[in-house]
């Protein structure tokens, strides 16, 4: 009110304003005079205290790219340093130095964990973020640390972080498998898929490319780059311009992204299409794990059918098989060519399908969850929607075979039976919520 006031008292035309020579007049005039200063002064302290006060702590809505600096900045400490040197030391003859990206997740787990117990030396890198439950990506960072693998909590586009990390260790590999995953998410959230798969993967790149030696890289493609092929099985020869989902898009513009890196600056760089990934400690978000949960819960099921009640299959490929097969496109990368960012020569290209050759209808998949549970589902049948999802993925792994020496040894039935004794152990007879 007091403002208020100050701003009735000023004329609407000061120019004009006409002093009388009364001492009245001239008590109110010097009056008015002193109240306009003091307001003047208490109006420039507000503007003072306002952009001059001590920065507070930034707040849970801040911008992610404030977080990821602050974060950054924290970093830069002995203590700090101390920790990655230990978690990426090599402690087998002829190890390897393996930077992993999404290490908290699914398959960052297993791969990262099947490192270690082999020798070689480990860092992990993970932004935490929440597409599925916080507190399983948690239980599987406390599950490494166990066994001494250290995860970095930042963000792959954080390209100081990353250049700090590799002023902090001389990596020879890099496990690229941090991104945004899910088909039907991408509807729904498009630009964390432009965010992570594909910023993401050049910011890493721009990295690599830069650092001396540079190291080999293998990343996570996906199958679901042959999008609406229909000849089966899917070979690496296949067309995959033709991607059914926003998500598919992203791993197919990786899979260029890759090739340009490796023309332009050496980079030896090998894709590997993932098939259907599971087994414990995976995903919520997946068909097997979600139906585990609702089965459980008493809750209904969604099965999905093709057009004209045709069958929808997947090529289910259990993780220890994909860790096989991540170990030894690492074990095989060629070293790549350039240094300080300039080729030197041709580099190692290559993309691989790791699957299980076996596809299978989801309704089976319910029939063996329904006896390894001893429960029966409650199925609800639905059209396949338009959301992105394809009918059938069958992988070729002939390459695979042939490469890396890669061959899956376990089918859907006992991949299933070691993923339920797990969930059981972990969430309970579904008395504990999986998100």
């Amino acid at each position: 009110m007091s403002q208020m006031k100050h701003i009735d008292n000023i004329p609407s035309t000061p120019g004009k304003f006409k002093m009388e020579k009364s001492p009245y007049n001239r008590w109110r005039l010097h009056f008015s005079l002193a109240k306009l200063t003091f307001w003047s002064f208490v109006f420039l302290g507000v503007i003072f205290m306002f952009f001059f006060r001590s920065p507070s702590p930034p707040s849970p809505h801040s911008s992610d790219l404030s977080r990821r600096s602050l974060r950054t900045s924290s970093y830069d400490d002995p203590a700090w340093e101390k920790r990655i040197k230990a978690s990426a030391k090599v402690r087998s003859r002829n190890g390897m130095s393996v930077l992993v990206t999404g290490a908290a997740g699914f398959v960052g787990t297993h791969v990262s964990s099947a490192l270690k117990r082999r020798g070689d030396g480990i860092v992990g890198l993970d932004n935490f973020n929440d597409y599925y439950d916080q507190s399983l990506k948690r239980a599987r960072q406390a599950l490494l640390e166990r066994s001494g693998v250290y995860i970095v909590e930042g963000d792959i586009n954080d390209v100081a972080l990353l250049k700090k990390l590799f002023d902090t260790v001389q990596f020879t590999h890099v496990m690229h498998l941090a991104a945004q995953a899910g088909v039907r998410y991408a509807m729904e959230n498009p630009s964390s898929y432009v965010h992570s798969n594909i910023a993401g993967l050049v910011s890493l790149l721009e990295v690599c490319k830069s650092a001396n030696p540079q190291p080999a890289i293998v990343w996570a493609s996906s199958s679901s780059v042959y999008g609406l092929n229909s000849k089966v099985p899917f070979s690496e020869k296949d067309r995959t311009d033709q991607p059914a989902s926003l998500y598919a898009a992203t791993k197919k513009a990786g899979e260029e992204i890759a090739h340009t890196y490796n023309h332009i600056y050496g980079l030896s760089l090998t894709g590997l299409r993932f098939f259907t990934v599971y087994g414990p400690w995976g995903r919520p978000d997946m068909a097997y794990f979600f139906f585990t949960r609702d089965i459980l819960k008493g809750k209904s099921i969604q099965i999905f059918e093709g057009a004209n009640h045709g069958t929808v299959a997947r090529d289910f490929t259990y993780i220890d098989d994909i860790v096989k097969g991540c170990l030894a496109s690492l074990d095989t990368a060629e070293k790549s060519t350039g240094s300080g960012g300039k080729k030197k020569g041709p580099a190692q290209l290559r993309v691989f399908n790791l699957g299980n050759t076996s596809p299978v209808p989801v309704s089976e998949l319910v029939n063996i969850l329904e006896r390894l549970l001893k429960v029966k589902a409650k199925k609800t049948i639905m059209k396949l929607p338009r959301n992105g999802d394809v009918p059938y993925t069958h992988a070729n792994i002939s390459s695979a075979q042939r490469e890396l020496g890669y061959k899956p040894t376990t089918d859907l039935q006992t991949g299933l039976k070691k993923f339920v004794r797990w969930y059981l152990s972990y969430y309970g007879n579904g008395k504990k919520s999986a998100q």
